[in-house]
């Protein structure tokens, strides 16, 4: 493997453990439950606004902490992967995860790596992605990456910046704020889901506008990441939830089309409140990022840096 593969493999890796981790708390094509008894299929419906439900699914979820997700995410040809783990958000965003690649050009040159899965581990600071025995003789024979989420911020300019507040400020509930922030919002109807009723509601998000409502990023970088998602060809998001009994987020569905195909995301939440007990890995296990691209001659943020940054492949 060469220092160019190395250097795009870790970027991509950056970008798809930081996407998992939003895709699992944020944003997520099919069903899930809250894990919080059989009071579903029982409870009375009330008549109510679409804002006023979100509104109390947003405070309900957002007061419940942790939860366990499945995941499943595309990015064009780039890649496929499903996740699974716990999260808690009560504190800082936390998390322990287990990634699988699926498909793409990710999934291939993981193979190649003898190992298409990889565990990872979200702390408030930073997340960590241990990766096989064959990449970690190609980085002094750690198996354990840390992205720290400044880091991640600087690799992909505007948009990179708006993954790491999006990141750090990963919860169930932000993908109810999503649609209560887009002003399009509608009931489609009641649903099964997991055995378990639900609503079902939708909308769809203009995504460089709500990143510049909703987002702490200067105009230089809200200008920075439009441009990117310009060139990706990103303009808006489809965004379905569904809130069961209880009113606690149990599904959620995002897609958006891109230049190179659909980004795609599904996620089914469960055990609400479930223990979480992500700590960092050893550190004489663990080579900073900054480190690995030191290593090469590189830095965060610089024009080389920015060119592995999940965009194409990986080879």
């Amino acid at each position: 493997m060469n220092s160019t593969m190395v250097r795009r493999l870790t970027v991509s890796i950056a970008a798809a453990t930081a996407l998992a981790g939003v895709a699992a708390c944020n944003s997520s094509d099919s069903s899930g439950s809250s894990g919080k008894g059989d009071k579903a299929g029982h409870k009375s419906v009330t008549r109510v606004s679409p804002i006023a439900a979100l509104r109390s699914a947003e405070k309900s979820t957002d007061g419940a902490d942790s939860a366990r997700v499945e995941s499943t995410t595309t990015m064009g040809t780039l890649m496929s992967m499903k996740s699974g783990g716990v999260m808690a958000w009560g504190d800082g965003f936390t998390g322990d995860m287990t990634i699988t690649y699926t498909g793409g050009t990710m999934a291939d040159t993981m193979r190649q790596l003898g190992s298409d899965s990889m565990e990872a581990r979200y702390l408030p600071d930073a997340y960590y992605a241990k990766m096989g025995d064959a990449y970690a003789r190609q980085v002094g024979g750690k198996h354990w990456i840390r992205y720290a989420y400044d880091d991640l911020a600087k690799i992909g300019g505007g948009s990179g910046a708006f993954l790491k507040e999006q990141a750090q400020n990963s919860s169930p509930n932000q993908t109810v704020k999503l649609l209560l922030a887009s002003g399009d919002v509608k009931k489609v109807g009641e649903e099964t889901v997991r055995g378990k009723r639900t609503t079902h509601y939708a909308g769809t998000v203009d995504v460089s506008d709500l990143a510049a409502r909703s987002s702490h990023l200067t105009e230089g970088q809200l200008s920075d990441m439009k441009k990117q998602f310009d060139q990706a060809g990103i303009t808006t998001e489809d965004v379905d939830i569904w809130v069961d009994a209880e009113d606690l987020l149990a599904k959620a569905v995002s897609k958006a089309a891109m230049a190179t195909g659909t980004l795609s995301s599904t996620t089914y939440y469960s055990d609400y409140g479930v223990k979480v007990s992500a700590a960092a890995p050893p550190a004489s296990d663990t080579m900073d990022f900054k480190d690995i691209l030191k290593t090469q001659g590189l830095t965060p943020g610089s024009g080389d840096t920015a060119s592995g940054s999940g965009t194409g492949s990986p080879s």
